[in-house]
């Protein structure tokens, strides 16, 4: 079943006088339970991408679904109600709040986005902390934390409210290359356990090889897509 259908889709932007086409008649579609790659150099419409199917932008063209609802013209308070019932974001900044501890940055979506009562939210939010393998550090803020344990942080957060489909832009940029491939390792773990989809912008090989999927985009233009045979689904925790 497709979780992601973009027909003929573009995106321009506006400044002043001048107009850039970000995207330019983009066709695509993404199964759930995938593991996806847009790759490409900077500039070539990657993050423009994630941003319209994540409905934190509309296309100027075309037609966008997710989820089965057509997101292309959403507005911007029906946009984040979207999001919130069905997207999970990873980003390579991490995003995380620093006066918040672990715990509190994991149940953040559950309270303000869900309103989930105190005691689903404890019971999610341990579980899922462990399962990263972050329990441990469920009192900590962001500040003592390394970069990949804030990444792991970041990924539970993206996955508590048990999103269809998680966006990840550039999610190991400001990682060393041995914690790059634990987080990639933990990502698709957490899908073959969870049966999330990840869709990735970025421009970092070891993704690419683990990718399923592959679109290639150059100067907002979309090339055919490249599919590997899926290794088997692990079955082991994180």
């Amino acid at each position: 079943m497709d979780l992601v259908v973009a027909e003929q889709l573009s995106k321009d932007y506006v400044t002043g006088k001048v107009t850039v086409r970000a995207l330019e008649d983009v066709s695509f579609h993404i199964t759930a339970g995938s593991f996806v790659s847009f790759v490409g150099p900077s500039g070539s419409g990657k993050t423009t991408l994630l941003n319209l199917i994540g409905c934190l932008d509309r296309p100027t063209q075309g037609k966008l679904t997710v989820a089965g609802s057509d997101v292309s013209r959403l507005d911007r308070r029906r946009g984040a109600l979207f999001r919130g019932q069905n997207i999970g974001f990873i980003f390579q900044d991490f995003n995380l709040i620093p006066v918040l501890t672990v715990y509190e940055n994991v149940e953040y979506p559950l309270v303000m986005v869900q309103g989930a009562d105190r005691k689903d939210r404890r019971q999610k939010v341990k579980q899922l902390i462990d399962e990263v393998g972050i329990g441990a550090e469920g009192d900590k803020y962001p500040d003592q934390l390394s970069g990949g344990q804030k990444q792991r942080v970041a990924v539970a957060r993206a996955l508590v409210t048990e999103p269809k489909l998680v966006l990840a832009d550039e999610p190991t940029a400001n990682l060393d290359s041995q914690t790059a491939a634990k987080i990639i390792g933990l990502m698709k773990r957490m899908r073959d356990s969870l049966g999330t989809t990840f869709i990735f912008s970025t421009h970092d090989m070891r993704i690419v090889d683990t990718a399923e999927v592959i679109h290639r985009l150059r100067d907002g233009k979309l090339d055919e897509a490249e599919e590997k045979t899926a290794a088997p689904r692990e079955e082991s925790h994180v």
